[in-house]
């Protein structure tokens, strides 16, 4: 790995991540979190914004931007998606600067290269919700934090970061473990109450006028589904995740390539932190990649913490504002590498790099690696152009299922004219998990004198139709979905 001054690298990388986050924007169905946001995004702005405290668990920022973005680019699946997409790519700008300001061109392009190809921040890059906001925003803050130390009687630095650190906490509340930290820092650093209230008014102001919504939310139960696995399970994911992502084709090789590239980078970090000059000697690489390494495990370790104290909302989404800041820190570290071993370090960077590369076109190729596939599952409905009856399961599918048939409505009892039940059945799954939809063997009508019309047996899905030669009612009662568990009982209207 060379050195490499002025725009052209660093622009070719820009590239290459801005392709990898658009190319295949709409490849995948949205599954029920970006249906919920474009159910939300679908309202005027007053309504979305009362809407956001029983259907969220995240303050409110993210959506207000999107309302606006998409008012101009539609709530298609691109549409929706393109906001996420245009900042992803914006992160790797900042991961440059971030690297630059570390250790100079060298590190700057390298992790902006490992920011560009990580499979996390591509797989949120192309999701309609709040997380590569919040990655952005976790980079900028780390990038102006590290520069309103550097020159402490600079107001106009401690004002920008304020600025920044505000707008993350407006974005999720996850972020107070990134700026929290640095706040303390800058409080106990800053010389004179002009820099420290520069700092903190903004920051301060937000964390006030956000707790009433936190504590609103936090009674909606929208995070529960967190605690249905344990703490040790998720605590192991988030490296695994943090190097491939959720889910990737060749899994164990790519987990081995990508954390040999992690080790070598850390290795050379950890080499660097280790050199102990005279403190009048000690550089500004090293004094600065020593605040940001405290910082990065601090963004980590806190949550753990809380999440041991009761608050447990751990999961690697939640705490991926570190992810920018581990790889301006791997990058570093490659670049310290680089001066004694170039082979290593670029082998190593090729490595992470080709491994990102491939899990995303692996991703976009494989439904199994994808989201739930909503969107399948309804082309496999057919042509529709008469009222039907849906049992859907999970009984959450009515939010994900409307965003592709708009029509589609909660049934009403008693009874309901039509002649074709269908089944669609997905399965519960936590991130990573692969996707297992019943498959029943000899399945069973829903009425007597329907015959089985259709089946589609998706990688994520599984939809059976059911009809009879004329419509006839139905009784609206509740009946389990294919999985045996309630499901959602549905009608498709025509006049």
């Amino acid at each position: 790995m060379t050195s490499h001054g002025g725009w052209p690298a660093p622009a070719l990388v820009l590239l290459a991540g801005a392709v990898l986050r658009f190319a295949t924007l709409d490849a995948q169905s949205l599954w029920y979190d970006e249906a919920v946001t474009a159910r939300l995004l679908q309202m005027d702005l007053g309504g979305m914004l009362g809407a956001i405290p029983d259907s969220e668990s995240t303050p409110p920022l993210y959506y207000v931007l999107a309302w606006l973005w998409t008012n101009g680019c539609g709530t298609g699946e691109a549409g929706l998606r393109s906001l996420s997409a245009l900042l992803g790519t914006a992160t790797i700008g900042a991961g440059w600067a971030l690297g630059r300001r570390l250790g100079g061109d060298r590190a700057g392009l390298a992790a902006a290269a490992l920011i560009a190809f990580n499979p996390m921040l591509i797989w949120f890059s192309q999701e309609a919700r709040a997380y590569a906001l919040l990655a952005l925003l976790g980079a900028l803050s780390a990038w102006l934090w590290l520069r309103a130390l550097e020159e402490p009687r600079a107001a106009g630095r401690s004002l920008a970061w304020g600025a920044i650190a505000a707008l993350a906490l407006a974005t999720h509340y996850y972020a107070i473990f990134l700026v929290g930290p640095q706040a303390l820092w800058l409080a106990l650093r800053l010389p004179g109450l002009r820099e420290r209230a520069a700092a903190l008014v903004l920051p301060l102001a937000a964390g006030v006028a956000l707790a009433p919504l936190a504590l609103d939310q936090r009674a909606n139960a929208g995070a529960a589904f967190i605690g249905e696995s344990t703490l040790p399970t998720r605590l192991a994911q988030v490296p695994k995740q943090f190097l491939v992502g959720y889910d990737a084709p060749l899994e164990p090789l790519l987990i081995g390539l990508t954390a040999l590239a992690a080790l070598i980078g850390f290795a050379g970090l950890a080499a660097l932190l280790r050199r102990r000059p005279p403190a009048q000697e000690f550089s500004r690489a090293r004094r600065a990649a020593a605040l940001l390494t405290s910082l990065t495990g601090a963004a980590l370790l806190l949550p753990v913490l809380g999440a041991l104290g009761g608050e447990d909302h751990l999961l690697t989404r939640n705490v991926i504002a570190a992810l920018p800041l581990a790889c301006g820190l791997a990058g570093l570290g490659l670049a310290t590498v680089a001066r004694g071993r170039p082979r290593a370090a670029a082998g190593a960077l090729a490595g992470a790099c080709l491994a990102g590369a491939v899990i995303a076109a692996g991703v976009a190729r494989s439904p199994e690696l994808q989201r739930d596939d909503w969107r399948a599952a309804v082309r496999s409905l057919g042509p529709i152009g008469e009222s039907r009856l849906i049992i859907a399961t999970p009984d959450s599918a009515l939010t994900p299922l409307r965003y592709y048939l708009p029509r589609l409505r909660n049934a009403v009892p008693p009874a309901f004219v039509t002649a074709e039940i269908d089944y669609i059945a997905l399965p519960v799954r936590l991130p990573g998990e692969r996707p297992q939809p019943p498959r029943p063997a000899q399945p069973v009508a829903p009425a007597p004198g329907y015959a089985l019309a259709g089946r589609t047996d998706g990688e994520t899905f599984t939809v059976l139709r059911w009809r009879v030669p004329a419509p006839r009612p139905e009784p609206i009662a509740p009946s389990p979905g294919l999985d045996g568990k309630p499901s959602a009982l549905l009608a498709l209207s025509f006049p």
